[in-house]
This record gives C-alpha cells, sequence and structure tokens, in this order.
C-alpha cells in the first residue's frame, strides 16, 4: 500500500513501495503483451494529463494505461488552454478537481509544480517531470527494466552519463536506485554535473570510462539544450568524442551490460547508432515498461482511494 496519494518523486518512497509498484508494474505487463488490452481496474475513473511541456512517449503511455483499464483519459496541453487567458495551476488544478479528476498527471516547467498542486485538490497527482528536479514514473520503468532483465536492483553499479545537471531522470534514479541497494554512478563534462552531487547518494566523474568500466548497465543522458542558457560544450561532436556511449567505450562494461535512455535519442550525439540499435539495448522495452509501469501506479493511487471511500 502506497503510504501517500501522491506521487511526487522518489527521495522519500520506501524500497517496499518501490517494489509493490515494480511487483504490480510485472501484472500490467501480462495485460500490454495480450491479444485483449482491457481490464475493469478504472472503470469509473477519470485521469487528466496536465502538460506545460512537450511529450510523446510519458503523456501517451499515461492515456493507453488509463484506456487499457477502462478509464477515461482526457488531456490539457498549455499552449491551447486557458493558461494562455493567465490562468494559474492551481486555479487550473482546482478546476479538474471539482470537475471529478481522480488523478491529474502534470509536467510542468518549474520545480516544485506537482507538490503545488497537490496540496490544493483532492485528486491525486503524479509528477510526470517538473523542470530539472525529478521525474519519478521514469526511473520506476529503468528500475522495472533492470529489474527484469538483471533478476534485482541490489548490488548493481549503474552509470548515467551526459547532461546531468539538467537531469530530472537522473535523480528519481539516483534516489531510487540506491534505496533499492544499488550503487549509481554520474559521469559528464564538469560544466554539466551539478555542484555536489555525491550529498544526494552517487559518485561524480569528469571521465566517462571510469564511470563505464565496470557497470551492469550504461544509462545515456540526452543534452537539454532547450534548459541550456549558455554553451556548456564546445561542440555536438567533440561532445560525442568524449563523452557519447560508443561500441569501444561500451566493451569497458561488464559482459551483458544493460544499454539504457530515457529518450528521445539524440543519435551520434549522447549515443551512437549502432549502440542505441545494438543487441544489448533496452530502449524499445523501456517504452513497453513504462505503460505498465504507469498502469500499475493509477491502480494502486486509485485502490487506495476506493478503501479510503469505503472506509468513511
Amino acid at each position: 500500500m502506497l503510504k501517500s496519494k501522491d506521487l511526487l518523486g522518489l527521495r522519500n518512497v520506501s524500497a517496499g513501495e518501490i517494489g509493490e509498484i515494480l511487483d504490480t508494474a510485472e501484472l500490467m505487463k501480462v495485460v500490454i503483451t495480450s491479444n485483449n488490452k482491457k481490464t475493469p481496474h478504472l472503470q469509473g475513473r477519470s485521469v487528466v494529463t496536465v502538460f506545460y511541456e512537450n511529450s510523446t512517449r510519458t503523456r501517451l503511455s499515461f492515456e493507453l494505461a488509463c484506456k487499457y483499464m477502462s478509464g477515461t483519459a482526457s488531456n490539457i496541453s498549455a499552449p491551447s488552454s486557458s493558461v494562455t487567458k493567465g490562468e494559474t495551476l492551481i486555479d487550473t488544478a482546482r478546476t479538474l478537481d471539482v470537475m471529478g479528476t481522480d488523478v491529474m498527471i502534470l509536467r510542468h516547467p518549474m520545480s516544485g509544480a506537482p507538490h503545488l498542486m497537490a496540496r490544493n485538490v483532492r485528486a491525486s497527482v503524479i509528477n510526470a517531470g517538473d523542470g530539472t528536479n525529478e521525474h519519478p514514473t521514469q526511473a520506476l520503468l529503468d528500475m522495472y527494466t533492470m529489474r527484469s532483465r538483471l533478476g534485482g536492483l541490489k548490488g548493481l553499479r549503474v552509470a548515467i552519463v551526459g547532461d546531468v545537471t539538467h537531469s530530472r531522470v537522473a535523480r528519481s534514479n539516483i534516489y531510487g536506485l540506491t534505496t533499492m541497494g544499488a550503487s549509481v554512478v554520474v559521469a559528464g563534462p564538469p560544466t554539466l554535473l551539478p555542484v555536489e552531487v555525491e550529498s544526494i547518494g552517487c559518485e561524480a566523474t569528469s571521465k566517462v570510462d571510469d564511470a563505464v568500466r565496470g557497470a551492469d548497465v550504461v544509462m545515456g543522458l540526452r543534452i537539454q539544450l532547450e534548459r541550456q542558457k549558455k554553451g556548456l560544450f564546445p561542440s555536438v561532436r567533440e561532445y560525442h568524442k568524449y563523452f557519447g556511449l560508443t561500441e569501444e567505450r561500451l566493451t569497458l562494461a561488464r559482459p551483458g551490460a544493460l544499454i539504457m535512455h530515457p529518450g528521445p535519442l539524440n543519435r551520434g550525439v549522447e549515443i551512437s547508432t549502432a549502440v542505441a540499435n545494438s543487441p544489448a539495448s533496452t530502449i524499445d522495452e523501456q517504452v513497453t515498461n513504462g505503460v505498465a509501469v504507469r498502469m500499475a501506479l493509477l491502480f494502486l493511487l486509485t485502490r487506495q482511494k476506493n478503501q479510503m471511500e469505503a472506509a468513511s
């Protein structure tokens, strides 16, 4: 049973709760891979995705997760909503709340926005990425993929390489993986490594080869040019040469190491096409697992709400 009505990040989520989400996702993946993608778990429930930033995988996977479980899925995109007329996030959230929404899924460029929303609504709120803070469902699907492929998370060495400074994916993975007993090392140009990043539970290095050496999992991160206010590396070509995931560099990892990427890919920048398309790559599998994990979260949060309503 999840302790909170919301999933806002993984920093304070227990190993037991993460384990329950991943175990439930295992059951949900059976639905996704079957010929009849339909369960009644969300029948009568309403889910709204509220996206102030662009998204393909996250938004669609939440919407499919809801529909596969017979829920009602709706979406709001900021450019086509009353946000353009000056409506605040809280007013948008309250409007959705009084319409009977059960779960709100928020992506927002401001760190902390989902926490603000959650304090002002009765509905459950799921953080689908807030600024450079966290992206908990991406980390959960990453952990689910690792566990499925490698049998567990405890004792794994996970290297996360790229634009760590601007990566909410990296932060959620560090919190979640260390909680589950894995060790994490982040690597990238010094200009793309946060100051004192080790304080949140990982190692850090500007030498990618050192990070990759002996890793069970190597995760590339997208260079987030839209969040960078100035040039933080000389050129895309030089970045790929010194920090990109290439076939040669990945020979340093353990035999059978997984190659991961949260998407979207910048081929030839943070990862080569040969690596992205290699048998070790789990990139497509991560997308499938993302639907299963989001199904699990919607099920667990609405089940909790069902139990609270029955008890009242």
